[in-house]
Parts: C-alpha cells; structure tokens; sequence
C-alpha cells in the first residue's frame, strides 16, 4: 500500500509504500542535502517527529532516541514503516538540510 508523508515544516509532500521506510521516501525527493548516515538507526541523523498517523518502527539507536522521545513520537526516519498517511517535522540535522533548501526557494 502506498501512503502520503507531509512533511509539516516545508508543506511538502511525498509517498511512500508501507515496506519502505520513511528516509527513503523523503530520498526520493531528490533534493541535495538530506543527509543519509547509516541506514540502520545507528547514527541519528534522520530524525524526525510524527504528528500524526500510524507507523511501526524497527529498533533504533537509544543514544539518538530516548524511550520518552519515542514515546512522543520522536523516530529515527530510517526505522520507521507508515501504516498509514504521516505528517511529521523534521529535527536536528535533518531540519537543518530541509528547512535551508525550503528558504533558498521562498
């Protein structure tokens, strides 16, 4: 199944398939500067918080997410399979890259 992710900070949308995770899709935007680290929920890199929909997350790295960060929605993007539409905002080092892009173009 193929679901809509908006990304909150920049009103951008794109889609992802339920057996992808989240950095992929956001990949697929093609825009330069979305970092991509390890892939495997170990650098933190692609971190980012779900506002609303449904999603299942694969193990990811607690120096980068804490249990109550997780708990409040705060995933690694690379961990993360929508069962659902998602909006999140993106954080740390990857609020940096999406919102730098979103300004050179406003």
């Amino acid at each position: 199944m193929i679901h809509t992710v908006t990304i909150t900070d920049t009103n951008e949308k794109y889609t992802c398939r339920g057996k992808q995770h989240l950095l992929a899709g956001m990949i697929q935007l093609a825009r330069k500067g979305i970092p991509v680290g390890c892939r495997s929920g170990g650098c933190g890199v692609c971190k980012v918080k779900i506002i609303s929909g449904d999603y299942q997350t694969k193990i990811m790295s607690r120096e980068h997410v804490t249990e109550p960060e997780e708990e409040e929605g705060v995933v690694l993007a690379c961990r993360v399979f929508p069962l659902s539409d998602i909006s999140l905002q993106v954080v740390g080092h990857l609020n940096k890259a999406v919102t730098r892009n979103q300004m050179k173009n406003s």
